[in-house]
């Protein structure tokens, strides 16, 4: 906008001085030229008295000396006043046609000669004939003055665009700062800075859209804290059907049975505690895990599939976990991932039948960690409506956030998630998680590799949570090999 201001002013500008100066200049010209005239007149008029009185060639001599012209002027005289050719007293130039025609017009005329001009004045003698006096008149004096003319006419002209340019880069900067205020407000507000405000100075219009982005990003920050509140209470609602829970929990006795659901309720309370404290939390959650930052995803796997491999022993369920026998880090939380695995593995249980088989995949590259989840049910039909926030299946009890909580989970490492059909024919849901945080491109055949892997017979899933391996201690975060092209994530 400045930038325009400024082209703008020095266009406007511009065509003013040329519309002015150029006319000027022309008029200047113009003066220069009527005054040399001028003075040419005056002196031929100081010679028509000495004409009117005497044609005596010596005495005419010594008026057109008196006069100062020296070689600029001549009287030339017709034939009967003396007995040769037309008399010529002084240096002639003019052409013989242009004197005779003077004489027979009877009024002065210019004609162009060698070096300038001359001025043809005729002058009527005591004996009724016409002579006529000639003023030679140089280019010199016709542009006298004109070329000084011209330079202070640019220069006046150079002034005013160097002013105007001056003065439309000041009001550009005064429109720039407030736009430019404004822009970094709203870019402090999209990342997460609740308290960007903007000042509401500028012109009119800057200052309404100042006003009306702080009003927004009041109505933002108020909206968003009266969500967290709500979030808080109704978290909070559950204590009271928990504790019942924990209590019912408590006089279930001894038993398998029992102590999972005594831990299943004490899950379930840290869950809801995280909830409320999150949700009363006013900072977001928007910083990047820093260095050493993350969880084991193979230890994380491993004790979701020991709490969930319980309700698949009662369903008949067969299950099988593979890559998880190693320290595979990932820059996730581990309560993160958890959800996410748990989002998961719910789905299976809520939308297949008992008896259908499922299993979790580990697969640790060196810029990704890939998690597979695989079961043998119908699969999913529309796999982007799956992904979409809010689309749920329509049964009783889904909403539509499980895979949305997956996704989120994926991007947020700069990974994504893609749902397709299993080896066991049903659905499988891959969730690719970066290492690095940038969104690197999926090598081909990638997808196919995992499809095409020898599947495990019957025989080689376990029903029991003990014949998961146990791992061994977690091993450092190891930085990438290579560096890794970034790509988009769906």
């Amino acid at each position: 906008m400045r930038w325009a201001l400024v082209k703008v002013s020095l266009a406007v500008t511009a065509m003013v001085v040329v519309a002015f100066a150029v006319p000027l200049g022309l008029v200047v010209r113009e003066m220069a030229r009527d005054r040399a005239f001028s003075n040419a007149e005056r002196e031929a008029a100081a010679v028509a008295p000495a004409l009117s009185i005497t044609t005596d060639r010596d005495a005419l001599e010594r008026v057109v000396a008196s006069a100062g012209t020296g070689s600029a002027m001549a009287v030339h005289l017709p034939p009967s006043v003396t007995d040769e050719a037309p008399a010529a007293i002084g240096p002639r130039r003019a052409r013989d046609r242009d004197i005779d025609a003077v004489r027979e017009m009877g009024r002065a005329s210019t004609t162009e000669v060698e070096g300038g001009s001359a001025l043809l004045q005729p002058v009527a003698l005591s004996s009724g004939e016409i002579a006529v006096v000639e003023v030679f008149v140089p280019e010199a004096a016709v542009t006298n003055g004109v070329g000084t003319a011209w330079a202070v006419l640019a220069a006046v002209g150079a002034a005013l665009i160097v002013g105007s340019v001056a003065v439309a880069d000041r009001l550009g900067v005064r429109m720039v700062r407030p736009a430019r205020r404004l822009v970094e407000g709203a870019r402090e507000l999209g990342e997460g800075k609740l308290g960007a405000r903007v000042p509401e100075e500028g012109p009119r219009e800057l200052r309404l859209a100042a006003v009306s982005f702080n009003s927004m990003a009041d109505q933002v920050v108020q909206l968003l804290a009266n969500e967290r509140e709500l979030a808080a209470d109704l978290s909070h609602r559950l204590r009271t059907p928990l504790t019942v829970l924990r209590l019912n929990a408590a006089s279930l006795g001894e038993g398998p049975a029992a102590e999972q659901t005594r831990a299943a309720v004490a899950q379930l309370e840290r869950e809801v505690d995280t909830i409320i404290r999150t949700a009363r939390d006013a900072r977001p959650r928007t910083a990047a895990a820093g260095p050493g930052a993350g969880c084991d995803a193979a230890e994380v796997v491993r004790e979701r599939m020991g709490f969930w491999s319980a309700l698949a022993e009662d369903e008949g369920r067969r299950w099988r976990v593979a890559g998880a026998e190693s320290p595979v880090r990932i820059p996730v939380a581990r309560a993160d991932l958890a959800a996410a695995l748990d989002a998961l593995l719910g789905n299976v249980f809520r939308h297949t039948d008992e008896g259908t088989a499922f299993a979790v995949d580990v697969h640790n590259g060196d810029d990704a960690v890939i998690v597979l989840v695989s079961d043998a049910g119908p699969g999913i039909s529309d796999p982007e409506a799956a992904l979409a926030r809010g689309r749920g299946s329509g049964t009783d009890g889904s909403t539509g956030l499980g895979l949305d909580i997956v996704r989120r989970l994926a991007e947020s490492t700069g990974g994504d998630v893609r749902v397709g059909r299993s080896v066991l024919g049903g659905t499988e849901i891959r969730v690719r998680l970066q290492l690095d945080g940038r969104a690197a491109p999926v090598r081909r055949g990638h997808r196919g590799a995992v499809r095409r892997r020898r599947w495990l017979p019957a025989a080689a899933f376990s029903h029991r949570p003990r014949s998961l391996p146990q791992g061994r201690p977690e091993s450092t975060t190891r930085p990438p090999e290579r560096p890794v092209r970034p790509a988009g994530s769906r």
